[in-house]
């Protein structure tokens, strides 16, 4: 009797495993990325461009790393331009063109982009001056009080009882 609820159980997680992974590999390989070119110049440029251009779907990944339907569009279309004989720039403004500058992981300097480029600096020089604050104020607090003759006078007197 437990050997049969062992081999069920076992059974189970074995034939759910079998026949699921066909259908994880079906989508692993719809998502896949083109693997020929005729150079090895192309591969690099493919390369090069899948880990700079961003998802707009997912926003925080290449379209490298993307699973999404719209990252293996933008893999397709760079690869099948890479393999045209178009540049990299070319690759690059076609798709800035099509999607924004939001799709470059690294945008140019321009006047919108200006804070983007400068905000780094600016929380650096805001940290230094807290800082700066900071150790500044315990300068002070450490520093023991001048008192005034008359504060001493009194002073003493409230030691002696007075």
């Amino acid at each position: 009797m437990k050997r049969r609820l062992f081999h069920a159980f076992i059974g189970i997680p074995l034939w759910l495993t079998a026949w699921l992974l066909p259908a994880g590999l079906a989508v692993a390989l719809a998502i896949g990325e083109p693997i020929e070119f005729e150079t090895q110049a192309q591969r690099h440029q493919y390369e090069t461009l899948v880990r700079e251009l961003r998802c707009t779907v997912c926003q925080s990944e290449t379209i490298h790393e993307s699973n999404a339907e719209l990252a293996a569009d933008m893999r397709r279309r760079v690869h099948d331009m890479t393999l045209a004989g178009h540049d990299a720039d070319s690759i690059i403004g076609f798709m800035v063109q099509r999607y924004g500058d939001y799709v470059r992981y690294r945008p140019p300097l321009q006047a919108n982009t200006a804070l983007l480029w400068a905000s780094p600096f600016l929380l650096m020089l805001v940290g230094v001056g807290v800082w700066w604050r900071v150790i500044c104020g315990r300068k002070r607090m450490v520093q023991r009080p001048e008192f005034t003759e008359r504060e001493r006078e009194t002073l003493q007197r409230l030691r002696s009882g007075e």
